[in-house]
């Protein structure tokens, strides 16, 4: 716990470079632009590739800024292009977004075997488990009714998104090595 801690101080340093604040407003835009391309496929199912932008961020800058990008990009998501009302429980999951991914590859070498745990830790415990509550509660449908189709698109989409992510995550883990670690 005093590990994650620390992870979550050095992050939250991270904030203090002009560098980090530039590309983490990237990062966001990129995010909010993701978020007007996602698929409805019901009133209760979509695709959406938009958390990709916050994984990265949380990789590069850390569990506390990956946590901004994800508060952020959620609002301006919703400011840019509202579908429904506003409910702050899928706030709450793009900042564990940001979090999770960045407490999985902050200062860490990035392997396929990181990308398929985080990304099997995202899908049940935010895509199936949170985002299920959240919709039984807006909609007053049971969770278990709702948790049946959630799986079934949660399972056709995880190797896709898994596959993404990796590729995006090494791409970005080229770059900043190019870079010199974005200091």
């Amino acid at each position: 716990m005093g590990k994650m801690i620390n992870v979550f101080k050095l992050s939250a340093q991270e904030m203090r470079k002009t560098s980090v604040v530039a590309l983490g407003g990237m990062l966001i835009a990129i995010s909010v632009v993701l978020s007007l391309f996602k698929v409805d496929l019901g009133p209760t199912l979509q695709i959406s590739f938009a958390s990709l932008p916050i994984a990265a961020g949380g990789m590069l800058f850390g569990p506390f800024v990956g946590a901004i990008i994800g508060l952020i990009s959620d609002i301006l998501g919703y400011v840019v292009h509202p579908s429904g009302f506003f409910f702050p429980g899928f706030t709450l999951n793009a900042i564990l977004v940001g979090v999770f991914f960045g407490f999985f590859f902050y200062k860490k070498k990035l392997t396929f075997t990181r990308v398929l745990l985080s990304s099997l830790l995202i899908t049940v415990v935010i895509n199936l488990g949170l985002t299920t509550l959240w919709l039984s509660m807006m909609f007053g449908d049971a969770y278990i009714v709702l948790l049946g189709a959630r799986v079934v698109k949660n399972v056709l989409e995880f190797p896709v998104y898994t596959s993404l992510l990796f590729m995006i995550l090494k791409l970005v883990e080229r770059l900043r090595d190019r870079m010199g670690n974005l200091n």
